[in-house]
């Protein structure tokens, strides 16, 4: 709640001189290192880091390496995401991505609260347990890797990842210094430094990449970001391994909750039109790993992770809404017209696993156990304003909190070289507790849940191997559905579903494939209810998700390859008429289709791809509405496809040039309807920029 310093006292130009010295001279005291390699700091992946790993897991797996988020060059994280089967992506509501809006297998991609977002294995939501509604998203530039886990393994890593997880794992230091700097249209701006390296004396590495961003927006909802990472570790003993990372966050954006009207939408405006709205962000977080190889079959990875998040969202008053505009309440007239709802959280982990290879029964076995202490608060605060001035009076002032212990059990039975067997179990225990700090009103709600699993792999041949899994589903109601305004438990239950997945996936030659199907029946559906929006009541009920995943690769020769993916989500329903919706009708905002398909020349340096992406129509409403309401809230999406091309070249080994060019023939589309009218999608906008190496 504390952004003074957001375009504030430390101008802009001084804060990037401040940071840029500090980079200079970070990268100065590790010029010992004379060549970049590629070192290994310890930290939590969820696929694995050798090249077998996603074959030992039950479940579908994607990964994106760097090579290809680099050929990509999206925008965004989760314009990269976009790009593999089984993701949704809502459209973007300011800052090119900053506040996601991410869902798999036609779970609702609202604030990205059906998927667990990690960094390098620690959460990025900015709680667990009291609200899940995700307000960050790191910067594409610094990121190496995104992994994508859906199945059973998933379980592992925590609550709220019924569809799955995400892990997005920030690049490690590599020797030298390293400029970047784009431009593009909007007046899009970014600047980025990297420096760091390697210790000849005591082995340390070190790095810190620093990213200056900003841009106007193209409905004039700009946007101004600052980044920083500083990353490093060290070998403390032959079997020891210890690293440290620190990641602050600035974003300021001008945008809302609010969307354009049917009228401005078909006349093609580009206003904003909430201009006096503010989403302001601040972030700080420290990750600590810590790997100790015990002996060559037991290792123990221990994380110790800590972030602060402070998310201030001004909003003017509504007057009126209408076909032509949204109608403002007029500010300066001694009447409240603007509201602060802003929040400050924190969160405290300890997250250890032992991973232990051993023989018994006769056969091979691989055995993870892992421990999660958890601690989360949350101040939450309404400050009306009588002017635009983001400062008034205190209406509503709560502290919250929630603690969790979970325990986690794995075992990889191989009963024979190629069919293995793998049961689970995650059982979670947790305390959530709601205070109003006005009313003096307050409650608490405790729980405690029991997630199995069984999955397997057989690798009939080589070419080809068969995966499938059964798991019991879980998230649990946030604190403002668990807990009403008046401190009463509302004794529910946590959301639960049963997930079932078989696929198959391979490799011949050239050619790669990996094809899913699914279902996700879901016994007790959650609304689960802003903490701003003064509502408690929790409704719950039946939905059931059924589809399939297909996805193919073929290198043909020449430097030519193709690679194709689709989802179809024929069932995506209610089950039983409640108050989620009717019996039959689709839940909004799951297209029935996904695909993307792109096209990749690569020879002597030089890179090309042009990429397709289809999603098929939606609908906003769970009563799955066609005709569009006078406001633009409701109303089918209908179903829109983009292309995109980019090109990377490398002059040498120092210098690197390349741009891309997104909706390439400026197609106008609706992304979403929520929250409050019209999101068009992104038109045609690009990006171009260099890069320079100094070793």
């Amino acid at each position: 709640m504390k952004h003074q310093f957001i375009g504030g006292s430390l101008g802009d130009h001084n804060k990037i001189a401040w940071i840029s010295s500090i980079a200079l001279l970070y990268g100065s005291i590790f010029s010992g290192s004379a060549k970049a390699r590629d070192a290994e700091l310890p930290r939590i992946d969820i696929v694995g880091r050798e090249e077998s790993a996603a074959h030992k897991i039950p479940g579908t797996v994607d990964v994106i390496s760097e090579k290809q988020l680099e050929i990509l060059q999206a925008p965004s994280l989760q314009d990269a995401l976009r790009t593999v089967p089984g993701v949704n992506v809502r459209g973007d509501e300011g800052g090119l991505g900053s506040i996601p809006n991410i869902g798999l297998r036609g779970l609702n991609p609202s604030r990205s609260s059906k998927v667990l977002l990690l960094e390098d294995g620690a959460p990025i939501q900015p709680s667990l347990f009291i609200s899940n509604a995700s307000y960050y998203s790191p910067p594409i530039d610094r990121i190496s890797r995104i992994e994508v886990l859906k199945g059973a393994s998933g379980l592992q890593y925590g609550p709220s990842n019924i569809g799955g997880v995400i892990n997005y794992l920030s690049k490690t230091p590599a020797s030298g210094i390293k400029l970047t700097g784009k431009v593009g249209n909007f007046g899009y701006r970014l600047a980025e430094l990297e420096a760091g390296g390697k210790s000849d004396s005591n082995g340390a590495i070190g790095g810190i990449n620093l990213i200056q961003s900003e841009s106007n927006g193209y409905q004039n909802n700009g946007f101004k970001m600052y980044d920083v990472l500083v990353k490093g570790g060290l070998q403390i003993d032959q079997n020891q391994w210890l690293s440290l990372k620190y990641t602050h966050y600035d974003n300021n954006i001008n945008t809302s909750y609010v969307g354009l009207r049917p009228n401005q939408y078909a006349a093609n405006s580009g206003i904003n039109p909430a201009p006096n709205d503010r989403f302001i962000t601040q972030r700080n977080a420290v990750d600590i790993n810590h790997s100790l190889e015990i002996n060559s079959d037991t290792r123990l990875n221990t994380l110790l992770y800590w972030s602060k998040l402070d998310r201030d969202y001004w909003r003017q008053s509504i007057l009126d809404r209408n076909q032509d505009a949204t109608v403002f309440k007029p500010c300066n007239t001694g009447a409240d017209c603007q509201a602060g709802r802003n929040r400050e959280f924190q969160m405290l982990g300890l997250d250890s696993r032992l991973i232990h290879g051993y023989k018994a029964f006769g056969i091979s076995n691989e055995m993870e156990l892992g421990v999660r202490l958890h601690t989360e608060s949350q101040s939450n605060q309404v400050v009306a304003s009588q002017t635009l001035a983001h400062s008034g009076r205190l209406t509503m002032h709560e502290e919250n909190k929630a603690n969790s212990i979970a325990l986690y059990a794995q075992n990889r039975f191989l009963i024979t070289p190629d069919f293995a067997i793998i049961p689970g179990v995650r059982v979670e225990s947790y305390n959530q507790n709601r205070s109003n700090v006005i009313t003096n009103k307050s409650g608490s709600a405790k729980n405690i849940e029991t997630v199995p699993q069984i999955g397997a792999t057989w690798q009939l041949v080589p070419q080809a191997q068969i995966y499938s899994s059964i798991y019991k589903g879980f998230a649990p109601a946030q604190l403002a559905t668990a807990i009403d305004d008046k401190g009463v438990d509302q004794q529910l239950a946590p959301e639960r579903s049963t997930n079932i997945e078989m696929g198959v996936r391979g490799r011949s030659g050239g050619f790669s494939y990996d094809s899913a199907i699914f279902s996700m029946d879901f016994s007790n559906q959650i609304v689960n209810q802003s903490l701003a929006s003064g509502i408690s009541k929790a409704n719950g009920g039946q939905s059931l998700h059924q589809g399939a995943e297909l996805s193919l690769g073929y290198q043909i020769s020449g430097g030519w390859s193709i690679n194709t993916n689709a989802t179809y989500i024929p069932v995506a329903r209610f089950v039983g008429t409640n108050s989620l919706g009717k019996d039959g009708k689709r839940i909004p905002y799951t297209p029935e289709l996904t695909s993307n398909l792109g096209v990749n020349y690569q020879k002597n340096g030089f890179n090309t791809l042009l990429s397709l992406n289809y999603v098929s129509k939606q609908y906003a409403d769970s009563a799955n509405t066609i005709t569009q309401n006078t406001i633009g809230t409701i109303g089918e999406v209908p179903a829109f496809a983009t292309v995109n091309w980019s090109v990377n070249y490398d002059i040498n080994k120092e210098w690197k040039v390349f741009g891309v060019v997104n909706n390439l023939f400026d197609k106008r589309y609706i992304a979403s309807r929520s929250p409050d009218g019209i999101f068009p999608g992104a038109p045609l906008n690009f990006q171009a920029g260099m890069s320079y190496q100094f070793n």
